[in-house]
């Protein structure tokens, strides 16, 4: 504890020393090197312009000590929690063919709440999520850590939350009737692609909002945009707005989602049933995109169940399109197929396959087959 103590305080430490070279009298050293000693942690730095100003260590937005109180901790309003998911499998038919390939993503989520119902997150992220199974939807940004998103969420009133942050969904605060949870990237979001839409990419902002209607019936409203110094949001760079409208019963619930996506709308249907007994529950949806200017327009369908208690874990299999489909193409299906069992309460194996189908003139289908190990600590 100790250890992890020193590494955490270290970079605060040397951060302090180079603005108090140029204008400390005195600097205690040896109070800073016990700083990780939570029986000796107590140090200041007199300055020369202010011999009353004391150090103090921020941490999430909140302060780690109060009023100069060091007790070695994070403010008790602030949380972390981190996943990490490992994958072997391969995948025939991808330019990584018949070849037994490894993935990893880890992530770190860090909230703090100031006022004890409103909630500052950070999402830190790093992975190596192979090309071949880029269906697992695992972080592939490298072995470092980068800032994943940042948002802002607080309540207005009893019954409004609002939600604003960068690289943020618009639909953050979406409800979107599926109980369906889907394995591969493709399947996940139960059909409703286009209308739940997210990021714009680089530069991107998301604003969210959530307002409990009553009796079961809860609305939601979005804005999701990128822009540069150029193409500045809501004026020439890309921007997406979309409502939702979702009802949630004790064992059904259906949705119907909008969006306008700049040169095209969208309108998503969605909905579930789930059984009191032990047959599954049934997650379908089904999408209509209109694009403007063109002469065609997407379609798009999706059907999941699954059975959340067969042995020691839950098995899901769906079939749906590989996508938005466009009028008068070849259909493209994905299916797939899972089982997802609880080592622990922190450690999760699923193995899955899947089935993506290219239509293409030179492409094949693919075939995956994963083991997928989830830890959450």
């Amino acid at each position: 504890m100790k250890l992890f103590q020193r590494l955490l305080v270290a970079p605060a430490a040397l951060g302090l020393l180079s603005p108090v070279a140029a204008n400390a009298n005195e600097v205690n050293l040896n109070e800073i090197s016990n700083y990780s000693d939570v029986e000796n942690i107590e140090f200041a730095n007199s300055f020369t312009n202010n011999e009353s100003m004391e150090s103090s260590l921020l941490a999430g937005g909140e302060g780690l000590v109060d009023d100069h109180s060091h007790d070695g901790g994070f403010s008790s309003t602030t949380s972390a929690s981190f996943s990490a998911d490992f994958a072997i499998g391969s995948v025939d038919g991808n330019t990584s063919s018949e070849k037994v390939v490894t993935a990893y993503g880890y992530q770190i989520d860090l909230s703090t709440s100031f006022t004890g119902e409103d909630a500052f997150s950070v999402s830190l992220d790093a992975g190596q999520g192979a090309t071949s199974l880029s269906e697992l939807d695992l972080n592939s940004g490298g072995d470092q850590l980068t800032v994943d998103g940042i948002t802002y969420s607080f309540p207005v009133g009893d019954k409004l939350t609002l939600l604003v942050g960068d690289s943020t969904d618009g639909s953050a605060l979406y409800s979107t009737a599926c109980v369906y949870g889907g394995f591969t990237n493709t399947l996940d979001d139960c059909g409703n692609y286009s209308s739940a839409f997210t990021t714009t990419g680089s530069n991107s902002v998301g604003f969210s909002g959530s307002y409990d209607i009553g009796n079961g019936f809860t609305g939601a409203f979005g804005y999701a945009g990128s822009g540069t110094a150029d193409t500045g949001l809501m004026t020439s760079g890309t921007d997406y707005y979309g409502a939702q409208l979702t009802y949630t019963g004790d064992s059904f619930g259906a949705s119907v989602t909008y969006a306008d996506l700049d040169t095209a709308t969208a309108w998503g249907l969605n909905g579930y049933y789930a059984f009191a007994s032990n047959l599954p529950s049934i997650s379908v949806g089904y999408e209509f995109t209109e694009n403007e200017g063109a002469t065609k327009d997407d379609t798009q369908w999706f059907a999941g169940l699954q059975w959340d208690e067969i042995g020691p874990g839950s098995l899901g299999i769906a079939a749906g399109n590989k996508g938005p489909q466009r009028d008068g193409a070849t259909e493209e299906m994905a299916y797939e197929a899972f089982y997802a069992y609880s080592v622990n309460d922190n450690m999760t194996i699923t193995p899955a396959v899947f089935i993506l189908e290219n239509n293409g003139t030179s492409e094949t289908d693919e075939t995956g087959v994963v083991v997928k190990t989830s830890f959450s600590f």
